[in-house]
């Protein structure tokens, strides 16, 4: 069984992973132009998401309430990540 202490470490392994290949990735592709702004985003927009993800899993919630509020923060995630990478909704913080 896994415990608590692990499952935050592997929720928060998670972001720090995904950091690291977009770090490599920056490197070595040719068209990987990310700031130092670019990365502090995507740090805030993973570390809170594994933050609330954290939280949801730590509640004394059904196990099928945790996965549905799982998939909302995850949802938001990628419907935010979408929309200051190309602009979905045109919102004024779009990337494009």
């Amino acid at each position: 069984m896994i415990l608590d202490r692990q499952k935050t470490t592997i929720i928060f392994a998670v972001p720090v992973l995904l950091l690291l290949l977009a770090l490599l990735g920056n490197t070595f592709v040719e068209g990987w132009n990310w700031s130092v702004s670019d990365f502090l985003i995507a740090a805030v927009l993973l570390f809170g998401t594994a933050f609330f993800v954290n939280l949801v899993i730590r509640s004394k919630r059904k196990i099928l309430s945790k996965l549905a509020i799982c998939f909302v923060i995850l949802l938001v995630l990628v419907l935010i990540w979408a929309e200051l990478a190309v602009g979905i909704f045109g919102s004024p913080f779009a990337g494009s």
